[in-house]
Protein backbone atom coordinates (compact mmCIF):
# COMPACT_ATOMS: atom_id res chain seq x y z
CA UNK A 1 0.00 0.00 0.00
CA UNK A 2 1.78 3.74 -1.00
CA UNK A 3 1.99 6.05 1.41
CA UNK A 4 -0.27 8.49 -0.12
CA UNK A 5 -2.92 6.07 0.92
CA UNK A 6 -1.79 5.47 4.42
CA UNK A 7 -2.39 9.57 4.72
CA UNK A 8 -5.78 9.81 3.60
CA UNK A 9 -6.48 6.55 5.62
CA UNK A 10 -5.61 8.21 8.13
CA UNK A 11 -7.78 11.18 7.50
CA UNK A 12 -10.31 9.66 6.12
CA UNK A 13 -11.36 6.79 6.95
CA UNK A 14 -11.73 5.33 10.36
CA UNK A 15 -11.30 2.55 13.31
CA UNK A 16 -14.76 2.48 14.28
CA UNK A 17 -15.52 1.87 17.51
CA UNK A 18 -17.42 -0.48 18.95
CA UNK A 19 -18.62 1.15 22.63
CA UNK A 20 -21.48 -0.37 24.03
CA UNK A 21 -20.96 1.63 27.27
CA UNK A 22 -18.55 4.68 27.41
CA UNK A 23 -19.17 6.02 30.99
CA UNK A 24 -18.78 2.47 32.18
CA UNK A 25 -15.73 1.04 30.78
CA UNK A 26 -12.15 0.34 31.39
CA UNK A 27 -8.92 1.22 29.54
CA UNK A 28 -8.04 -2.43 29.05
CA UNK A 29 -12.16 -2.42 27.23
CA UNK A 30 -11.86 0.51 25.72
CA UNK A 31 -8.47 -0.18 23.49
CA UNK A 32 -10.19 -3.69 22.85
CA UNK A 33 -13.44 -1.69 21.12
CA UNK A 34 -11.60 -0.30 18.00
CA UNK A 35 -12.58 -2.56 15.54
CA UNK A 36 -10.51 -3.51 12.48
CA UNK A 37 -11.93 -1.58 9.32
CA UNK A 38 -11.97 -4.52 7.04
CA UNK A 39 -14.42 -5.79 9.76
CA UNK A 40 -16.41 -2.70 10.37
CA UNK A 41 -19.59 -4.86 9.12
CA UNK A 42 -19.60 -6.10 12.43
CA UNK A 43 -20.81 -2.57 13.95
CA UNK A 44 -24.25 -1.67 14.62
CA UNK A 45 -26.14 2.16 14.76
CA UNK A 46 -26.09 1.94 18.80
CA UNK A 47 -22.12 1.12 18.55
CA UNK A 48 -21.22 3.39 15.92
CA UNK A 49 -22.96 5.91 17.87
CA UNK A 50 -21.08 5.40 20.81
CA UNK A 51 -18.03 5.48 19.12
CA UNK A 52 -18.76 8.59 17.03
CA UNK A 53 -19.49 10.76 20.06
CA UNK A 54 -16.40 9.81 21.70
CA UNK A 55 -14.04 10.00 18.84
CA UNK A 56 -13.09 13.87 19.43
CA UNK A 57 -13.30 13.62 23.34
CA UNK A 58 -10.51 14.99 23.99
CA UNK A 59 -11.77 18.38 21.80
CA UNK A 60 -14.85 18.47 24.64
CA UNK A 61 -13.34 17.24 28.07
CA UNK A 62 -10.48 19.28 28.68
CA UNK A 63 -7.44 17.25 27.83
CA UNK A 64 -3.73 17.82 27.93
CA UNK A 65 -3.04 17.37 24.07
CA UNK A 66 -6.02 20.18 22.99
CA UNK A 67 -4.81 22.76 25.68
CA UNK A 68 -0.83 22.53 25.94
CA UNK A 69 -0.58 21.79 22.07
CA UNK A 70 -3.55 23.62 20.30
CA UNK A 71 -4.95 26.33 22.62
CA UNK A 72 -2.15 27.29 24.59
CA UNK A 73 -0.37 29.32 21.61
CA UNK A 74 -2.86 29.81 20.00
CA UNK A 75 -6.62 31.29 20.46
CA UNK A 76 -6.16 31.27 24.53
CA UNK A 77 -3.91 34.29 23.51
CA UNK A 78 -5.58 36.13 20.73
CA UNK A 79 -8.42 36.66 23.31
CA UNK A 80 -5.95 37.41 25.82
CA UNK A 81 -7.75 35.01 28.26
CA UNK A 82 -4.05 34.57 29.09
CA UNK A 83 -0.79 36.15 29.47
CA UNK A 84 2.54 34.98 27.73
CA UNK A 85 5.96 36.50 27.21
CA UNK A 86 6.25 37.88 23.73
CA UNK A 87 8.71 36.10 21.58
CA UNK A 88 9.13 35.85 17.81
CA UNK A 89 6.71 34.02 15.44
CA UNK A 90 4.43 34.30 18.17
CA UNK A 91 1.30 35.09 15.81
CA UNK A 92 1.51 32.25 13.11
CA UNK A 93 -0.57 29.28 14.37
CA UNK A 94 1.95 26.09 14.21
CA UNK A 95 1.85 23.73 11.19
CA UNK A 96 1.54 20.61 13.95
CA UNK A 97 -1.13 21.84 15.84
CA UNK A 98 -3.28 22.90 12.90
CA UNK A 99 -2.82 19.31 11.42
CA UNK A 100 -3.26 17.52 14.78
CA UNK A 101 -6.65 19.00 15.14
CA UNK A 102 -7.87 18.66 11.51
CA UNK A 103 -6.69 15.03 11.34
CA UNK A 104 -9.14 14.59 14.59
CA UNK A 105 -11.90 16.30 12.40
CA UNK A 106 -11.73 14.14 9.62
CA UNK A 107 -11.91 10.79 11.77
CA UNK A 108 -14.58 12.38 13.74
CA UNK A 109 -16.72 13.23 10.49
CA UNK A 110 -15.85 9.55 8.93
CA UNK A 111 -16.92 7.79 12.11
CA UNK A 112 -19.98 9.75 11.33
CA UNK A 113 -19.85 8.68 7.77
CA UNK A 114 -19.85 4.98 9.12
CA UNK A 115 -23.12 5.73 11.14
CA UNK A 116 -25.00 6.87 8.06
CA UNK A 117 -23.37 3.97 5.93
CA UNK A 118 -25.06 1.30 8.97
CA UNK A 119 -27.55 3.38 9.40
CA UNK A 120 -28.66 3.50 5.39
CA UNK A 121 -28.28 -0.42 5.01
CA UNK A 122 -31.12 -1.11 7.74
CA UNK A 123 -34.87 -1.70 5.90
CA UNK A 124 -37.13 1.15 6.62
CA UNK A 125 -38.74 0.02 9.91
CA UNK A 126 -35.48 -0.07 11.12
CA UNK A 127 -34.99 3.15 10.54
CA UNK A 128 -37.73 4.53 11.39
CA UNK A 129 -37.25 3.15 14.99
CA UNK A 130 -33.75 4.24 15.08
CA UNK A 131 -34.19 7.49 13.55
CA UNK A 132 -32.66 9.68 17.04
CA UNK A 133 -29.99 7.91 16.65
CA UNK A 134 -29.10 9.92 13.40
CA UNK A 135 -30.47 13.13 14.08
CA UNK A 136 -28.38 13.08 18.00
CA UNK A 137 -25.17 12.83 16.03
CA UNK A 138 -25.65 15.12 13.58
CA UNK A 139 -26.51 17.82 15.71
CA UNK A 140 -23.32 16.59 17.63
CA UNK A 141 -21.02 16.93 14.07
CA UNK A 142 -22.44 20.15 13.28
CA UNK A 143 -21.93 22.21 16.89
CA UNK A 144 -18.00 20.87 15.70
CA UNK A 145 -18.16 21.60 12.26
CA UNK A 146 -19.23 25.03 12.85
CA UNK A 147 -16.03 25.39 15.11
CA UNK A 148 -13.72 23.92 12.37
CA UNK A 149 -15.51 26.42 10.24
CA UNK A 150 -14.57 28.90 12.04
CA UNK A 151 -11.42 28.48 12.31
CA UNK A 152 -10.28 27.67 9.05
CA UNK A 153 -13.62 28.96 6.11
CA UNK A 154 -14.04 26.83 3.50
CA UNK A 155 -13.47 23.04 4.40
CA UNK A 156 -13.79 19.46 2.79
CA UNK A 157 -17.33 17.91 3.95
CA UNK A 158 -19.80 17.11 2.13
CA UNK A 159 -17.48 14.74 -0.20
CA UNK A 160 -15.38 14.11 2.66
CA UNK A 161 -14.66 11.20 5.15
CA UNK A 162 -16.28 8.53 2.48
CA UNK A 163 -13.96 6.31 1.56
CA UNK A 164 -15.20 3.50 3.60
CA UNK A 165 -18.45 4.62 1.32
CA UNK A 166 -16.75 4.62 -1.54
CA UNK A 167 -15.67 1.17 -1.30
CA UNK A 168 -12.08 2.41 -0.44
CA UNK A 169 -11.55 4.04 -3.87
CA UNK A 170 -8.59 6.51 -3.42
CA UNK A 171 -9.14 8.85 -6.47
CA UNK A 172 -13.13 9.65 -5.73
CA UNK A 173 -13.09 10.37 -1.74
CA UNK A 174 -10.42 12.94 -2.05
CA UNK A 175 -12.90 15.71 -1.29
CA UNK A 176 -13.56 18.99 -2.81
CA UNK A 177 -13.85 22.09 -0.58
CA UNK A 178 -17.05 23.13 -0.24
CA UNK A 179 -17.83 27.21 0.87
CA UNK A 180 -18.51 28.29 4.44
CA UNK A 181 -21.40 29.88 3.93
CA UNK A 182 -22.62 27.07 1.86
CA UNK A 183 -21.44 24.52 4.68
CA UNK A 184 -23.58 27.31 7.17
CA UNK A 185 -26.47 26.85 4.91
CA UNK A 186 -26.50 23.16 5.37
CA UNK A 187 -26.45 22.81 8.77
CA UNK A 188 -29.27 25.63 9.60
CA UNK A 189 -31.42 24.14 7.28
CA UNK A 190 -30.90 20.62 8.69
CA UNK A 191 -31.21 21.97 12.47
CA UNK A 192 -34.34 23.57 11.40
CA UNK A 193 -36.22 20.34 10.36
CA UNK A 194 -34.42 18.07 13.25
CA UNK A 195 -36.19 20.84 15.71
CA UNK A 196 -39.00 20.42 13.85
CA UNK A 197 -38.53 16.86 13.70
CA UNK A 198 -37.57 16.30 17.63
CA UNK A 199 -41.68 17.68 18.22
CA UNK A 200 -43.39 14.70 16.58
CA UNK A 201 -40.54 11.59 17.01
CA UNK A 202 -41.80 8.80 18.54
CA UNK A 203 -39.05 6.55 19.88
CA UNK A 204 -39.69 2.80 20.45
CA UNK A 205 -38.62 2.44 24.36
CA UNK A 206 -36.50 -0.03 23.92
CA UNK A 207 -34.49 1.88 21.63
CA UNK A 208 -34.90 4.63 23.93
CA UNK A 209 -32.82 2.37 26.21
CA UNK A 210 -30.17 1.92 24.10
CA UNK A 211 -30.10 5.65 23.45
CA UNK A 212 -29.36 6.48 27.01
CA UNK A 213 -27.53 3.80 27.61
CA UNK A 214 -24.59 5.10 24.30
CA UNK A 215 -25.45 8.60 24.64
CA UNK A 216 -22.40 10.45 26.83
CA UNK A 217 -23.93 14.00 26.03
CA UNK A 218 -27.25 14.42 27.39
CA UNK A 219 -28.40 10.54 28.40
CA UNK A 220 -30.71 9.95 26.50
CA UNK A 221 -32.82 12.99 27.62
CA UNK A 222 -35.20 14.21 24.49
CA UNK A 223 -35.66 17.80 26.58
CA UNK A 224 -32.22 18.62 26.11
CA UNK A 225 -31.42 16.79 22.50
CA UNK A 226 -34.34 19.79 21.59
CA UNK A 227 -32.00 22.51 23.78
CA UNK A 228 -29.33 21.58 22.00
CA UNK A 229 -30.34 21.53 18.65
CA UNK A 230 -32.25 25.13 19.34
CA UNK A 231 -29.48 26.29 20.78
CA UNK A 232 -26.95 25.45 18.36
CA UNK A 233 -29.39 27.25 15.84
CA UNK A 234 -29.48 30.44 17.77
CA UNK A 235 -25.23 30.31 18.13
CA UNK A 236 -25.32 29.48 14.73
CA UNK A 237 -27.95 32.52 13.83
CA UNK A 238 -26.41 35.46 15.31
CA UNK A 239 -22.87 34.27 13.84
CA UNK A 240 -24.06 34.70 10.52
CA UNK A 241 -26.78 37.59 11.22
CA UNK A 242 -24.14 40.37 10.00
CA UNK A 243 -23.83 38.92 6.32
CA UNK A 244 -25.51 40.63 4.01
CA UNK A 245 -27.48 37.54 2.26
CA UNK A 246 -28.37 35.62 5.76
CA UNK A 247 -29.31 38.48 7.94
CA UNK A 248 -33.05 38.38 7.10
CA UNK A 249 -33.21 34.45 7.49
CA UNK A 250 -31.21 34.66 10.95
CA UNK A 251 -33.42 37.44 12.51
CA UNK A 252 -36.27 35.77 11.45
CA UNK A 253 -35.52 32.63 12.62
CA UNK A 254 -34.39 33.68 16.09
CA UNK A 255 -37.06 35.26 16.48
CA UNK A 256 -39.56 32.06 15.80
CA UNK A 257 -37.25 30.15 17.92
CA UNK A 258 -37.81 32.75 21.03
CA UNK A 259 -41.23 33.14 20.43
CA UNK A 260 -42.31 29.75 21.23
CA UNK A 261 -40.13 28.04 23.93
CA UNK A 262 -42.33 25.33 24.27
CA UNK A 263 -41.71 24.10 20.87
CA UNK A 264 -38.11 25.52 20.24
CA UNK A 265 -36.56 25.30 24.05
CA UNK A 266 -33.09 26.35 24.49
CA UNK A 267 -31.04 26.37 27.39
CA UNK A 268 -32.06 29.19 29.78
CA UNK A 269 -30.56 27.57 32.95
CA UNK A 270 -27.15 26.41 33.89
CA UNK A 271 -28.46 23.27 35.45
CA UNK A 272 -29.65 22.71 31.76
CA UNK A 273 -26.09 23.06 30.13
CA UNK A 274 -24.97 21.05 27.43
CA UNK A 275 -21.67 18.96 28.55
CA UNK A 276 -20.33 15.86 28.65
CA UNK A 277 -19.69 14.78 32.71
CA UNK A 278 -17.34 13.23 34.07
CA UNK A 279 -18.73 10.22 35.71
CA UNK A 280 -15.61 7.98 36.91
CA UNK A 281 -11.94 9.07 36.30
CA UNK A 282 -11.40 4.99 35.67
CA UNK A 283 -13.25 5.92 32.30
CA UNK A 284 -11.61 7.05 29.01
CA UNK A 285 -14.03 10.26 29.09
CA UNK A 286 -11.92 12.30 32.08
CA UNK A 287 -10.14 15.92 32.73
CA UNK A 288 -7.09 14.44 34.21
CA UNK A 289 -4.95 16.00 31.53
CA UNK A 290 -6.41 19.05 32.12
CA UNK A 291 -3.91 19.89 35.17
CA UNK A 292 -0.30 19.23 32.48
CA UNK A 293 -2.43 20.69 29.32
CA UNK A 294 -3.25 24.17 30.71
CA UNK A 295 -0.36 24.58 33.75
CA UNK A 296 2.63 23.41 31.75
CA UNK A 297 4.84 26.12 30.76
CA UNK A 298 2.72 28.76 31.89
CA UNK A 299 -0.44 28.21 30.14
CA UNK A 300 -2.59 29.13 33.09
CA UNK A 301 -0.83 32.60 33.57
CA UNK A 302 -3.73 35.37 33.83
CA UNK A 303 -3.83 38.12 31.19
CA UNK A 304 -3.93 41.88 32.32
CA UNK A 305 -7.04 42.95 30.74
CA UNK A 306 -9.33 39.90 32.33
CA UNK A 307 -7.56 40.67 35.70
CA UNK A 308 -7.93 44.29 35.25
CA UNK A 309 -11.59 44.28 34.29
CA UNK A 310 -12.40 41.55 36.98
CA UNK A 311 -10.91 43.35 40.08
CA UNK A 312 -12.51 47.23 38.27
CA UNK A 313 -16.33 46.03 38.68
CA UNK A 314 -15.66 43.55 41.98
CA UNK A 315 -16.68 40.22 39.55
CA UNK A 316 -17.24 37.45 42.08
CA UNK A 317 -16.41 35.28 39.51
CA UNK A 318 -12.46 36.48 40.01
CA UNK A 319 -12.12 34.12 43.09
CA UNK A 320 -13.22 31.01 41.57
CA UNK A 321 -11.41 31.65 38.26
CA UNK A 322 -7.99 32.29 39.57
CA UNK A 323 -6.15 32.72 42.22
CA UNK A 324 -3.07 35.32 43.11
CA UNK A 325 0.49 34.22 42.43
CA UNK A 326 2.57 32.91 45.85
CA UNK A 327 5.04 35.92 45.69
CA UNK A 328 1.78 38.50 45.15
CA UNK A 329 0.58 38.68 48.97
CA UNK A 330 -2.37 38.10 47.95
CA UNK A 331 -3.27 40.78 45.04
CA UNK A 332 -4.70 39.82 41.45
CA UNK A 333 -2.61 40.60 39.00
CA UNK A 334 -2.14 39.98 35.16
CA UNK A 335 0.92 40.15 32.57
CA UNK A 336 1.00 43.20 30.64
CA UNK A 337 0.74 42.14 26.99
CA UNK A 338 2.55 45.28 25.82
CA UNK A 339 5.75 44.90 27.60
CA UNK A 340 9.00 43.38 25.87
CA UNK A 341 9.55 39.44 25.92
CA UNK A 342 13.19 40.24 28.33
CA UNK A 343 10.72 42.85 31.04
CA UNK A 344 8.02 39.58 30.94
CA UNK A 345 10.15 37.16 32.23
CA UNK A 346 11.47 37.93 35.39
CA UNK A 347 7.51 38.49 36.47
CA UNK A 348 6.37 35.11 34.80
CA UNK A 349 9.20 33.19 36.68
CA UNK A 350 8.95 35.77 40.05
CA UNK A 351 5.48 34.33 41.58
CA UNK A 352 3.58 37.55 41.16
CA UNK A 353 1.15 36.95 38.61
CA UNK A 354 -2.01 34.74 38.74
CA UNK A 355 -3.28 31.71 37.15
CA UNK A 356 -6.17 30.25 36.58
CA UNK A 357 -7.51 28.68 39.88
CA UNK A 358 -6.08 25.15 40.21
CA UNK A 359 -8.81 23.42 41.77
CA UNK A 360 -11.89 24.95 40.33
CA UNK A 361 -10.16 24.70 36.47
CA UNK A 362 -6.95 22.71 35.79
CA UNK A 363 -6.65 20.47 38.57
CA UNK A 364 -10.98 19.67 38.50
CA UNK A 365 -10.58 16.08 37.14
CA UNK A 366 -14.45 16.17 37.17
CA UNK A 367 -14.19 19.17 34.98
CA UNK A 368 -17.34 18.99 32.48
CA UNK A 369 -16.47 19.29 28.67
CA UNK A 370 -18.80 22.68 28.00
CA UNK A 371 -21.19 22.59 24.75
CA UNK A 372 -23.81 25.08 24.98
CA UNK A 373 -23.73 27.08 28.36
CA UNK A 374 -27.07 29.10 29.69
CA UNK A 375 -25.19 31.89 29.89
CA UNK A 376 -23.97 31.67 26.30
CA UNK A 377 -27.03 30.95 25.41
CA UNK A 378 -28.63 34.18 27.27
CA UNK A 379 -26.08 36.36 25.82
CA UNK A 380 -26.98 35.50 22.57
CA UNK A 381 -30.75 36.29 23.15
CA UNK A 382 -29.65 39.47 24.38
CA UNK A 383 -28.11 40.64 21.42
CA UNK A 384 -30.76 39.59 19.19
CA UNK A 385 -33.10 41.79 21.34
CA UNK A 386 -30.80 44.46 21.69
CA UNK A 387 -30.62 44.83 17.53
CA UNK A 388 -34.86 44.31 17.36
CA UNK A 389 -35.04 47.79 19.61
CA UNK A 390 -36.37 45.59 22.35
CA UNK A 391 -34.33 46.95 25.33
CA UNK A 392 -36.19 45.27 27.92
CA UNK A 393 -36.21 42.02 27.00
CA UNK A 394 -32.15 42.29 26.01
CA UNK A 395 -31.46 43.51 29.85
CA UNK A 396 -33.07 40.97 31.36
CA UNK A 397 -31.38 38.22 29.42
CA UNK A 398 -28.03 40.51 29.49
CA UNK A 399 -28.13 40.46 33.80
CA UNK A 400 -29.47 36.58 33.14
CA UNK A 401 -26.33 35.66 31.16
CA UNK A 402 -24.54 37.18 33.98
CA UNK A 403 -26.17 34.86 36.87
CA UNK A 404 -25.75 31.95 35.30
CA UNK A 405 -22.13 32.45 34.47
CA UNK A 406 -21.20 32.85 37.97
CA UNK A 407 -23.52 29.97 38.88
CA UNK A 408 -21.47 27.65 36.39
CA UNK A 409 -18.81 28.76 37.94
CA UNK A 410 -19.19 27.24 41.35
CA UNK A 411 -21.24 24.80 40.39
CA UNK A 412 -18.07 23.29 38.60
CA UNK A 413 -15.48 24.73 41.16
CA UNK A 414 -17.92 22.16 43.80
CA UNK A 415 -17.44 19.23 41.59
CA UNK A 416 -13.70 19.39 41.84
CA UNK A 417 -11.69 16.79 44.19
CA UNK A 418 -9.18 19.04 44.61
CA UNK A 419 -8.04 22.29 46.86
CA UNK A 420 -4.70 23.24 46.82
CA UNK A 421 -5.94 26.96 45.87
CA UNK A 422 -7.70 26.47 49.04
CA UNK A 423 -11.60 27.05 50.03
CA UNK A 424 -13.83 29.72 48.05
CA UNK A 425 -16.76 31.34 49.73
CA UNK A 426 -19.74 31.43 47.44
CA UNK A 427 -20.86 34.55 46.24
CA UNK A 428 -23.55 36.43 48.42
CA UNK A 429 -27.35 37.92 46.68
CA UNK A 430 -25.66 40.95 47.46
CA UNK A 431 -22.07 40.46 45.56
CA UNK A 432 -24.30 39.69 42.74
CA UNK A 433 -26.38 42.66 43.08
CA UNK A 434 -23.54 45.14 43.29
CA UNK A 435 -21.79 43.39 40.36
CA UNK A 436 -24.56 44.09 37.98
CA UNK A 437 -25.01 47.71 39.36
CA UNK A 438 -21.30 48.42 38.88
CA UNK A 439 -20.45 51.80 36.02
CA UNK A 440 -19.26 49.31 33.99
CA UNK A 441 -21.14 46.53 33.72
CA UNK A 442 -24.79 47.66 34.02
CA UNK A 443 -27.28 48.00 31.40
CA UNK A 444 -28.70 50.85 32.27
CA UNK A 445 -25.22 52.83 32.45
CA UNK A 446 -24.56 52.20 28.92
CA UNK A 447 -26.47 54.82 26.82
CA UNK A 448 -25.77 53.35 23.38
CA UNK A 449 -26.77 50.56 21.23
CA UNK A 450 -22.40 50.65 20.44
CA UNK A 451 -22.22 50.42 24.65
CA UNK A 452 -24.80 47.77 25.26
CA UNK A 453 -23.57 45.58 22.52
CA UNK A 454 -19.85 46.33 23.99
CA UNK A 455 -21.14 45.15 27.19
CA UNK A 456 -22.54 41.67 25.85
CA UNK A 457 -19.57 41.10 24.21
CA UNK A 458 -17.21 41.83 27.17
CA UNK A 459 -19.48 39.39 29.49
CA UNK A 460 -18.78 36.22 26.18
CA UNK A 461 -15.04 37.38 26.48
CA UNK A 462 -15.51 37.00 30.37
CA UNK A 463 -17.70 33.63 30.46
CA UNK A 464 -15.59 31.41 27.43
CA UNK A 465 -12.35 32.77 29.05
CA UNK A 466 -9.96 29.22 28.61
CA UNK A 467 -12.65 27.52 28.86
CA UNK A 468 -14.39 27.66 25.51
CA UNK A 469 -11.62 29.68 24.02
CA UNK A 470 -12.91 28.98 19.86
CA UNK A 471 -16.27 30.29 20.53
CA UNK A 472 -14.89 33.19 22.57
CA UNK A 473 -12.65 34.00 19.48
CA UNK A 474 -14.51 33.52 16.70
CA UNK A 475 -17.26 36.11 18.89
CA UNK A 476 -14.29 38.38 19.04
CA UNK A 477 -13.90 38.52 15.54
CA UNK A 478 -17.68 38.39 14.74
CA UNK A 479 -18.34 41.53 17.17
CA UNK A 480 -14.44 42.95 17.22
CA UNK A 481 -15.07 43.60 20.61
CA UNK A 482 -13.46 43.63 23.39
CA UNK A 483 -10.45 45.40 21.46
CA UNK A 484 -7.22 44.00 22.83
CA UNK A 485 -3.46 45.88 22.46
CA UNK A 486 -1.21 43.34 21.02
CA UNK A 487 3.00 44.01 20.71
CA UNK A 488 3.77 43.40 17.63
CA UNK A 489 6.03 41.43 15.99
CA UNK A 490 8.33 42.89 14.10
CA UNK A 491 10.58 40.56 13.12
CA UNK A 492 7.65 38.60 11.28
CA UNK A 493 5.52 38.91 8.33
CA UNK A 494 2.64 38.04 10.70
CA UNK A 495 3.10 41.29 12.95
CA UNK A 496 -0.35 40.63 14.93
CA UNK A 497 -2.55 38.02 15.83
CA UNK A 498 -4.34 36.52 13.10
CA UNK A 499 -8.04 36.25 11.58
CA UNK A 500 -7.99 32.59 10.80
CA UNK A 501 -6.09 29.67 10.82
CA UNK A 502 -4.03 27.83 7.71
CA UNK A 503 -5.32 24.45 6.54
CA UNK A 504 -3.28 21.34 7.54
CA UNK A 505 -0.42 20.86 5.77
CA UNK A 506 -1.12 17.30 4.41
CA UNK A 507 -3.74 19.16 1.78
CA UNK A 508 -1.53 20.76 -0.57
CA UNK A 509 -0.01 17.38 -0.54
CA UNK A 510 -2.68 14.56 -0.39
CA UNK A 511 -5.54 16.53 -1.60
CA UNK A 512 -3.33 18.59 -4.15
CA UNK A 513 -6.41 19.25 -7.06
CA UNK A 514 -8.97 20.39 -4.88
CA UNK A 515 -7.06 22.36 -2.44
CA UNK A 516 -5.87 24.51 -5.24
CA UNK A 517 -9.39 25.99 -5.65
CA UNK A 518 -8.65 27.66 -1.64
CA UNK A 519 -4.86 28.03 -2.29
CA UNK A 520 -5.48 31.97 -2.73
CA UNK A 521 -7.70 32.11 0.76
CA UNK A 522 -5.04 29.86 2.66
CA UNK A 523 -3.41 32.77 4.90
CA UNK A 524 -4.08 34.22 8.22
CA UNK A 525 -5.14 37.35 6.38
CA UNK A 526 -8.55 36.60 4.58
CA UNK A 527 -11.70 36.69 6.78
CA UNK A 528 -14.00 34.03 7.25
CA UNK A 529 -17.15 34.86 5.83
CA UNK A 530 -19.22 36.17 8.85
CA UNK A 531 -16.36 38.21 9.81
CA UNK A 532 -17.57 40.98 8.21
CA UNK A 533 -16.67 44.33 10.77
Amino acid sequence: MNSKFIHMKKIYLLAAVLLASVASCSEEDFSESYADPSKIAVSSVEKQFAGFLQANREYVVPSYWNYFVVLRTTVNRYTQSVGWVNATAQYVPGAGLIGNRWDNYYSFLAQYRELEKIYNGLPAAEQNDKRIFMIAATIYLYDHTQKVVDLHGDIPFTEAGKLSANGGDYGASLPKYDAAEDIYTKMLDDLKAFADELNSINVPTAIQTGFATQDIVNNGDMSQWKAYCNSLRLRMLTRVSDVASMKARATSEIQGILANPASYPVVRESDNNIQIDIRTLGSPINSTGFRTGLEDWGGNIAGKAMIDNMKTNSDPRLRVLFEPGPNAGGVYNGLDPMMLGADQQPLFDGGTISIYNRSTVSRNEYFPGILISAAEVQLLIAEHHLDNGNDGLAATAYNKAIEESIEQYYDIRALSNDNVAGPVAAPTAGEVSTYLASSNVSWSTATTAEQKISRIATQKWLHFNVIQPIEGWAEQRRLGMPTFNFLPDDANAQKLPPVRWLYAPSENTYNTANYSAVRAKDNLTTRIFWDVQ
